[in-house]
């Protein structure tokens, strides 16, 4: 019985709430309350039955309905103090960012900060840059296992 408290003991020291997410643009299509916002032009014009305002009509509806991506601003997600997990060239870095000197990035690995990283922004894809979160799923997890536990515990020190 000791072997497995410990274990779970372990077990709960080693896991973190904090994970890395990826943060989605806003459409600007969309307001906060996740309704989709009327433009001024399809508000209802005067007269329908003209070809040019049905013509202009379809061509609005067609531009509305293709998605343009969105420009990713590396250097405004990427500002000094901010622990981001960063994709470069394929290949994966957990970093704290430190500055920027004019296109590169100066940043340090999470757990040595005496290391010094270098990246160009060209390098660095944007569409995956992760910013270190709090994730209230896995606290609550953790929280009703923990709780958990404690009810075995008791239970078997009652009995």
């Amino acid at each position: 019985m000791r072997k497995n408290l410990y274990l779970i003991i372990i077990l709960f020291s080693l896991v973190s709430c904090y994970t890395y997410q990826v943060k989605k643009p806003a459409d600007p299509a969309m307001d906060k309350k996740g309704n989709k916002k009327e433009s001024n032009e399809r508000a209802a014009p005067a007269d329908t039955n003209s070809p040019q305002t049905k013509n202009t009509a379809t061509k609005s509806q067609g531009a509305d309905l293709q998605q343009t991506p969105f420009p990713v601003d590396i250097q405004g997600k990427l500002t000094p103090g901010k622990n981001v997990k960063i994709d470069v060239d394929g290949r994966s870095y957990k970093v704290i960012v430190d500055k920027w000197e004019s296109d590169s990035l100066v940043a340090h690995p999470v757990r040595n900060s005496k290391k010094v990283l270098k990246f160009h922004k060209n390098q660095i894809n944007g569409e995956r840059i992760a910013e270190k979160r709090f994730s209230q799923p896995i606290a609550d997890i953790i929280t009703v296992a923990a709780y958990a536990g404690i009810g075995v515990l008791i239970y078997s020190l009652v009995k």
